[in-house]
């Protein structure tokens, strides 16, 4: 038994599945509210499936990019769960979670999560005779870089705003895919498929040392200066 978590945006995912098959899966939308509803939702799901938090064996969860709240608190409680139970931990990453569920399509998968207005996070991936691949690592670039790179018809997925979409499009025409956003959408029942086929390999992550990729540092504002009066 897996607990799923993916709380990667403003629309966090969580699943129970046995050896990556689905037995209830969650998605809703928050803001800024991970904290509070996380742990509730998890707790909701054990409730509905009459499953004990015992026989969770493994814990899969999405380790970013993405926000800052959201990752920190999946990931905290994806660690003090697999601590607890003293069970597996595996972290994937939220672009490669993206990219997978249009494995079959044979296109290179480029997954986007925007930065800021002229900065995307993003990879690329792509399933060849049943190997699922990735070809570039996680990294910052901009999206005009992005669309230079793009030699072939291309599959774009992630949560991607309508104007960087147009964007793409008018600078790639036909060699840009881009699907619905609802078919874009995350969901935990991937994560759990892509995390068992990495445990079934014997594929585990350090609970000390794993950690959310966040590719950039965190915006902090800088409080206001007191003046004396």
């Amino acid at each position: 038994m897996e607990l799923v978590i993916d709380t990667s945006s403003s629309i966090p995912s969580i699943a129970l599945s046995h050896k990556g098959e689905i037995l209830a899966e969650l998605t809703w939308q928050s803001i800024q509210n991970h904290t509070v509803e996380l742990m509730p939702n998890i707790a909701y799901l054990l409730e509905k499936t009459k499953i004990e938090p015992k026989s969770i064996e493994a814990v899969i969860v999405a380790k970013g990019p993405g926000s800052f709240n959201g990752l920190r608190v999946g990931m905290s409680t994806a660690k003090g769960v697999a601590l607890s139970l003293n069970i597996p931990l595996l972290g994937i990453s939220t672009l490669e979670l993206e990219a997978y569920p249009f494995g079959y399509t044979a296109l290179p998968l480029r997954p986007i999560h925007e930065i800021s207005h002229d900065q995307v996070a993003t990879a690329l991936y792509q399933q060849e005779n049943y190997e699922w691949r990735r070809l570039e690592e996680e990294h910052l670039t901009t999206l005009e870089t992005l669309c230079q790179k793009a030699v072939q018809p291309t599959l774009f997925c992630g949560e991607i705003s309508p104007l960087v979409a147009d964007k793409i499009r008018q600078e790639l025409g036909k060699q840009a895919i881009i699907p619905q956003a609802t078919a874009r959408l995350r969901r935990a029942g991937f994560l759990a498929m892509l995390g068992w086929q990495r445990l079934n390999k014997g594929e585990r992550d350090d609970l000390a040392t794993l950690q959310p990729l966040y590719l950039r540092p965190p915006h902090i504002t800088k409080p206001r200066e007191r003046h004396p009066k």
